[in-house]
């Protein structure tokens, strides 16, 4: 075959991803919070951005009529004594002379200089008012109400309040050096992490200084803290107490049959009774396993719906936005009208047209998402509506393609919709991803069932169960196809690990101790 250069056209199809089309699939699946930082990001880098609020419809306050209070008229003086100025008199002596009369003073601000012999210097303008932590704007300001931002403290951390007692407790320097190296090394738990050797190696100190300075910071505040593992920290906890008999040893170094509620184990390795075994674990359950989270933890951020769902009179489900998870900005076009004709170079002219081709854009970014929100909503209310009515046991399963063609949208939009949103019904607050269930079989070939209403359904036998007959794992299978559930075995094992429910061994031991 003989090579030679020759010119063909080709037509082909391909996926563009415009910048601004990847930033609106961005928006998509943003949580209301960080939605709202991006916004505020996006307000302090556009100037043509602005935050829409409620007053801006507001009626404008009616200005004074022309003339109104400084009507210099003529009139009798009806001042009570010559000293004091009559305010309300409209014949108001408004010459130098005449205030400075009236006020006893001159209007000069005086101030001493006491570099120069106590002689009077007068300026014709107040300087600054000063600067005052108590008061957000000076000294000298209108507002004499404190500012109470100037009050708010950074929370203590945990490696703070340890490196206040070393400083303290610890006066060598080289043991100080390893206390801290220590302290950096405790997680926000309380706990040590880390090998003990390996620190010895690095600082080039003796292992037998290390576990002394070790020793030390286990008796800090708080009680537990420096512990390498949770036998070490309930070990602590209970020394301080002067409760770390032999017997409550056996039961510390035992912790995992205490797991596994073998109470008949544990009371022939401590060598106690019934009562007293009872009376150690009440014992160890009030001690704190994580003692270092009572410093420097993040504030939790509450969850806050994206969509409401409210019973209509007509039997249906209305569904709307909350609008205070949607943020408002406008476009300010006569901001923009009147920097565009100050925009003489290419430079300034293509940076506007930027910045509102950037606003434009984000305004209806904002807009599509809302309308996206609400129709996937609106679709799920739909599928789900025995759930609405009746409660979990009626929840049906549902996949993201079945709202996704219901919708004439893609799977991958949905998904980003359904991420990070929340939805207040009268039962809840559930994420959207929630109603989004696996489906398990029917045994008489009928309608398949949502695994979380077949989960539902596992707890509610497990909760209604006694100490004479706990229900195992195959009974609780021939339970849910005697009613029509098609399950292994294996997959109600797998389900009642993920609710955190033990054994059916576990669990007759529990009951059996109970009672």
């Amino acid at each position: 075959m003989a090579l030679s250069q020759r010119l063909e056209f080709r037509q082909s199809q391909a996926l563009v991803m415009t910048p601004q089309l990847m930033q609106a699939i961005k928006l998509l699946q943003l949580s209301s919070l960080d939605l709202a930082a991006y916004v505020e990001s996006e307000l302090e880098k556009n100037p043509l951005l602005e935050r829409a609020s409620d007053d801006d419809n507001a009626p404008a306050a009616p200005e004074p009529e022309a003339g109104e209070g400084d009507d210099a008229g003529g009139g009798e003086s009806g001042g009570d004594s010559a000293g004091t100025p009559d305010w309300n008199n409209e014949n108001l002596e408004t010459s130098r002379a005449s205030m400075e009369q009236g006020l006893g003073t001159e209007l000069e601000n005086v101030f001493p200089d006491a570099d120069d012999g106590g002689e009077k210097i007068a300026t014709a303008e107040p300087p600054p008012p000063a600067y005052s932590e108590w008061s957000g704007v000076g000294a000298g300001g209108q507002d004499g109400d404190y500012n109470l931002e100037s009050f708010v403290s950074e929370a203590e951390t945990l490696a703070d309040h340890l490196a206040q007692q070393m400083a303290l407790a610890i006066s060598d320097p080289a043991a100080r050096m390893i206390g801290q190296y220590l302290i950096d090394m405790v997680d926000e738990a309380g706990y040590l992490s880390g090998d003990l050797d390996a620190v010895a190696d690095k600082l080039g100190a003796p292992r037998h200084d290390v576990d002394a300075v070790l020793a030390i910071l286990q008796t800090f505040d708080p009680s537990g803290v420096c512990a390498r593992n949770l036998t070490e920290c309930i070990a602590i906890q209970l020394r301080e107490r002067d409760r770390f008999d032999p017997a409550m040893q056996k039961l510390v170094a035992h912790l995992d049959l205490l797991a596994k509620r073998d109470l008949a184990a544990l009371r022939r390795l401590c060598g106690v009774d019934e009562e007293d075994l009872a009376d150690m674990i009440a014992e160890i359950r009030h001690l704190n396993p994580k003692p270092g989270l009572a410093f420097g933890s993040t504030m939790v951020q509450p969850i806050v719906p994206d969509v409401f769902v409210r019973a209509a009179p007509d039997g249906t489900w209305q569904v709307e936005l909350n609008s205070d998870t949607l943020p408002k900005v406008l476009i300010s076009q006569r901001y923009y009208a009147r920097v565009s004709k100050g925009a003489h170079s290419d430079k300034d002219k293509t940076y506007l047209a930027d910045c509102l081709q950037t606003a434009t854009w984000l305004v209806r970014a904002l807009d599509q998402r809302a309308k996206t929100i609400l129709k996937v909503s609106s679709e799920i209310v739909r599928q789900q509506d025995g759930f609405f009515a009746k409660g979990v046991q009626h929840l049906r399963p549902l996949n993201l393609k079945t709202v996704a063609d219901a919708i004439s949208m893609h799977e991958s939009t949905v998904s980003r919709v359904t991420s990070n949103k929340y939805m207040a019904t009268s039962r809840g607050i559930f994420e959207l991803k929630y109603f989004f269930t696996s489906s398990i079989a029917s045994a008489d070939g009928g309608e398949a069932h949502s695994a979380e209403a077949v989960r539902d359904r596992i707890r509610r036998l497990i909760d209604s169960e006694t100490a004479a007959d706990v229900l195992s794992d195959d009974t609780i299978v021939d339970k849910l196809r005697a009613t029509g559930i098609d399950i292994a075995r294996r997959t109600v094992a797998k389900y009642r690990e993920a609710m955190r429910i033990p054994s059916s061994v576990q669990r007759r031991r529990e009951k059996q101790a109970a009672s």
